[in-house]
């Protein structure tokens, strides 16, 4: 039977897009790329124009052949994969593999996933994007040109396995730098001068210090405060000004990926990384009972406030019909185009409005309605009229030389605030009508001591805002940009903030010796806007390739020739001295982290931790010597102390029994290659008992198993859980 083969890159997405086409479609998922270039090689041939060598993924044979033999069959293929660079790309590389089948292919977008949307796409298939396919290309082989050339550099200045990326370089590079501002800051001491004042009818409201002989003040010291203070409870208090009018605040445009990022962050908690995963899920398809599965938001990644007409009268309609006619705003707001946006597709918006958060609880877990939820909100809300405030604010005289302030405000009209609450309503303070002349009374004032603060550290939202601001990355990179860095231990997360670790800094410092010119915040800004160009047919990919390449590969010709040199200069002299020789043991780097060797390396090859070694009562099987505990790339071990000359280990455990029935194990806390600890039996590969949750030695009080686990949530700290019954006990 003649079909057409549609390929789209998720197999939920497949899904829900075969409800829609129905008889006479075959729909079928890539699960991604199909193609890349090469793990083990450059892949690209520097001296022939950066020509990029593709290879099949090995993992995707199947997929790969499964796609052929259906292709074979079709009468035509359509090719839907995303409808950014990287989706064009793919849909290039699937053409590529599938013209041997003779079997003609074209390109569909769409912007949601939904009914119409696929239908429209469907009857309007156009051809490949190049130009698209090409800015993918040209990104791709700049990355991998830094990753294969740069790190390496890296590994012969530390470590084998240390990773530089051309963007995520560049985001440690701000953690770095806000780090150094904030050990450099110098806080300073002021003081402000606040308080309660009444009326003459014993009507309270909060003033503090404005001004101080026409200037804002600046009171350096509580001397300085207690002066002034005694000489404005020393005399009257007037009413100078008093204003009243109204303001209004408008509501933000709807998401694009870096504010759903941010605003995700801000009110959910989530990280750029889980909100991109989530969004993901909404987008492809969900299962929303007897409708079957239904894409709930547009395409998540773009970098447009724009929003269909469709949609923008939809929602116009359901504000009217439920918030009343007088919270639809009259008209279509124009918001500012944001600096190299590309204004490819849509802002992110349900693809219902009718939708709401209410109707679709039943059929989304937790996240996926926190996130529908937000959405939804936002994109009601820049429907909506404005908010509006009633504003009052009054200055009051004390002699000739303070002005004291006091401000009211009160919300007149709720506008979009009733669709989009604010994540934390204000505190909002009232004056009383007051008039020009009037006496008013200090109930209360004092001082306050304060000081200034260093600049806070990037959290994941900021670090977002500020790529964006100076036009680094895309809506599609700045989650892997942060997921990167942290994974690599080039930073930590504390609280909501993102810390760089010591081998983050050293990193970077590293780079920035070596590399001072490509990780440049201008030079990798202007590399953005390069790409768009190539996109829009202005310039050659190849060109643009070149401009990165050129000064890399005269940074990385000058790096030959020193690298003994900036080998040593990252190495620190510490005060301990070499066992063996005497001479001052220097800091150096491994994949397990900081350790003291003799820099007098490799006639003296003497080296330590850097940790205390925890001696053990026992002693070495093998020759008798001192058992410590050390810690490797997999965790903490047990070893002989007389390494190297005897080179015993075992497994260092925690003393509890593996729950594997006929496992005379016991758990012992491993490391992931990635660094992520877990906890396993000691007996592993015998026994492959794994688990991500820490054990106590507290059985369960309710079904008798041998161990509890730690647990900890956002909402519920630090409690112990039964891994088998599920039952609940307090620490």
């Amino acid at each position: 039977m003649d079909h057409v083969l549609v390929i789209v890159e998720s197999p939920a997405k497949a899904r829900t897009i075969k409800k829609y086409l129905g008889k006479g479609y075959k729909v079928k998922a890539s699960v991604g790329h199909i193609r890349d270039l090469p793990k083990k090689e450059l892949g690209i041939d520097l001296e022939n124009n950066f020509k990029p060598k593709y290879v099949n993924d090995r993992g995707k044979s199947k997929i790969i052949k499964e796609l052929r033999d259906v292709a074979g069959k079709s009468t035509e293929i359509l090719l839907a994969t995303d409808m950014d660079r990287e989706g064009e790309a793919i849909a290039w590389h699937l053409s590529e593999i599938l013209k041997k089948t003779g079997v003609p292919s074209k390109r569909i977008i769409f912007n949601e996933i939904t009914a119409n949307a696929i239908k429209e796409a469907v009857e309007n298939p156009r051809e490949l994007d190049m130009n698209k396919v090409n800015a993918q290309q040209a990104r791709r082989i700049l990355d991998r040109i830094v990753g294969y050339l740069v790190s390496p550099a890296l590994w012969k200045v530390f470590y084998r396995g240390l990773s530089a990326g051309r963007v995520q370089s560049v985001g440690l590079r701000l953690l770095c730098e806000r780090e150094d501002l904030i050990r450099r800051f110098t806080p300073e001491e002021y003081w402000t001068i606040d308080g309660v004042l009444k009326t003459s009818e014993d009507v309270e409201f909060p003033a503090r210090l404005f001004k101080v002989d026409g200037a804002n003040p600046e009171i350096g010291n509580g001397e300085m405060a207690e002066k002034i203070l005694a000489e404005i409870r020393s005399e009257r208090l007037f009413v100078e000004e008093f204003r009243e009018k109204e303001k209004k605040r408008n509501p933000q445009p709807p998401f694009i990926t870096s504010t759903l990022q941010r605003e995700a962050a801000g009110r959910l908690g989530f990280s750029a990384k889980k909100t991109m995963a989530v969004a993901q899920q909404l987008y492809e398809g969900l299962n929303m009972g007897d409708e079957g599965s239904v894409g709930l938001i547009s395409y998540m990644r773009t970098d447009s406030t724009r929003v269909s007409t469709d949609a923008f009268q939809q929602g116009q309609v359901f504000i009217e019909e439920n918030y009343g006619k007088s919270v639809v705003f009259k008209g279509k707001r124009g918001y500012k185009k944001l600096k190299g946006s590309q204004d490819a597709h849509e802002a992110i918006r349900p693809t219902d409005s009718f939708k709401t958060p209410e109707k679709l609880a039943p059929f989304l877990e937790k996240d996926q309605l926190a996130l529908y939820s937000l959405i939804w909100m936002r994109f009601l809300a820049s429907l909506a009229a404005p908010a509006v405030y009633s504003i009052r604010e009054t200055d009051i005289r004390s002699c000739d030389r303070y002005l004291l302030r006091a401000n009211g405000r009160k919300v007149k009209s709720e506008g979009f605030l009733a669709i989009f609450p604010d994540k934390k309503r204000e505190d909002e303070t009232w004056i009383p009508d007051l008039v020009k002349d009037e006496e008013l009374f200090i109930k209360q004032l004092g001082t306050t001591q304060k000081f200034t603060e260093p600049p806070a550290r990037y959290s994941e939202a900021s670090l977002i805002k500020e790529l964006e601001d100076k036009g680094i990355g895309r809506p599609s990179t700045y989650a892997s940009i942060i997921s990167i860095i942290l994974s690599r231990d080039y930073a930590v997360r504390e609280g909501r903030s993102l810390k760089p670790t010591e081998l983050g800094e050293v990193v970077w410092r590293s780079l920035s010796e070596i590399f001072n010119d490509i990780f440049e915040i201008d030079f990798t800004a202007r590399m953005e806007s390069d790409l768009d160009k190539v996109e829009e047919a202005e310039d050659r990919w190849q060109n643009v390739v070149r401009f990165y390449y050129d000064p890399l590969s005269v940074d990385l010709e000058k790096f030959k020739g020193r690298q003994a040199e900036f080998k040593k200069m990252f190495q620190e002299e510490t005060g301990e001295i070499c066992e063996k020789c005497g001479k001052k043991l220097v800091k150096k780097w491994s994949r397990n982290g900081i350790f003291l060797a003799c820099p007098g390396y490799p006639e003296c090859k003497f080296a330590k931790s850097t940790e205390e070694e925890e001696k053990i009562e026992k002693k070495c099987p093998k020759c008798g010597g001192e058992l410590k505990y050390k810690s490797g790339r997999f965790g903490k071990f047990i070893a002989c102390s007389n390494y190297p000359d005897c080179k015993y280990t075992e497994t260092a455990t925690m003393g509890i029994p593996c729950p594997e029935e006929g496992c005379d194990g016991e758990i012992a806390e491993k490391k992931t290659r990635r660094g992520k600890i877990f906890y396993g039996c000691s007996k592993y590969p015998d026994c492959k008992y794994a688990s991500w949750d820490k054990p106590t030695d507290k059985k369960c009080p309710e079904c008798g198993e041998a161990f509890l686990v730690e647990k900890s949530t956002k909402k519920k700290a630090g409690y112990l859980v039964c891994p088998e019954c599920k039952h609940e006990v307090a620490p």
